[in-house]
């Protein structure tokens, strides 16, 4: 198979030294295209910058794209060390002071698109404006039986399945069980290509580490939400009492057959952040990145045009 990194950015695969939540440096992988204002897609759990492989091109005509993979994920380095809750957020900013010289527009789906949603309420000054696609705000659970199955998992056995590369050596079925279970975020998964299975799951099969990193932040994530659920301490309810207090340009993207979290809850999270808007993309699921790129990109840029960061 090709470079996907190589094929898709003109300087290809970069890297980015930064420290961690934990003092640590990390390497974080990224790449870049277009020129101008820049653009910044974050992807969400589970996945890497593959999933925007759709929208890089598109919105590189008229922005300087700037696609990574969060710390673990993808082609990111993975530490050794525990991980806690909310180090997504310390790291997202010190990504975005690195890679940018002035306030970043920032599409972000899923988990990206809460942690963005934290740090922006942090930081306001790195935000231009925002895109939230499918953000899971008002989360009830995990919203896929394998993430909640993983999520139960000791995290030493998953370091064993790693170290012993049984992802690899079981790759065929890794991609088997991954092409029937995009169904779950696509409305016709039968469009799914071998391609696009070799690379979601490329970084489980060929980079020890990365399921085991991942299921830990599945672990981390499914406690967040039992703590919310049981109205203890958690960091969603805080990012949810403080939605009025971002005041930059909000787009709210969401697929009206998205099975992980509820179309409603788009007009809940607008009634919450002023001055939002909400676009419905029609026939869409959870992914809607792959489901509907050209809806998705069509939304993005009009909505800049509308907030003066973009003139045909």
């Amino acid at each position: 198979m090709q470079d996907w990194w190589r094929e898709t950015f003109p300087k290809g695969r970069q890297n980015l030294t930064i420290a961690d939540a934990n003092g640590h440096p990390v390497s974080i992988a990224y790449g870049e295209k277009g020129t101008g204002k820049p653009l910044i897609l974050i992807h969400g759990i589970g996945s890497w910058s593959y999933s925007w492989r759709h929208c890089i091109e598109p919105l590189s005509k008229y922005f300087r794209v700037i696609c990574f993979d969060a710390k673990g994920y993808g082609f990111s380095e993975k530490l050794a060390h525990p991980e806690h809750p909310g180090h997504q957020l310390i790291e997202l900013e010190r990504i975005i002071r690195a890679l940018c010289n002035e306030p970043a527009i920032v599409v972000a789906i899923s988990l990206g698109a809460l942690v963005s949603l934290a740090v922006i309420q942090e930081h306001p000054d790195l935000f231009a404006s925002l895109v939230l696609i499918n953000v899971p705000i008002f989360p009830e659970r995990l919203p896929n039986r394998w993430m909640r199955s993983l999520s139960d998992l000791p995290i030493e056995l998953l370091k064993i399945v790693d170290s012993l590369r049984l992802t690899f050596l079981f790759s065929t079925l890794v991609r088997a069980i991954v092409r029937v279970e995009r169904r779950e975020v696509l409305v016709d998964w039968s469009a799914v290509t071998p391609e696009e299975v070799y690379w979601i799951t490329y970084p489980y099969i060929y980079i020890p580490g990365t399921l085991a990193k991942v299921t830990e932040e599945l672990q981390i994530a499914a406690q967040e939400i039992k703590c919310l659920q049981q109205k203890q301490p958690n960091l969603i309810s805080k990012i949810q009492a403080r939605l009025g207090d971002i005041t930059c340009p909000t787009l709210i993207v969401w697929g009206d057959q998205d099975r992980w979290f509820p179309v409603s809850d788009a007009e809940k999270l607008r009634s919450h952040i002023p001055h939002s808007q909400v676009k419905i993309l029609q026939d869409c699921g959870h992914d809607a990145p792959a489901n509907s790129p050209n809806e998705l990109n069509a939304a993005i840029l009009e909505f800049l045009c509308k907030t003066s960061f973009l003139t045909y």
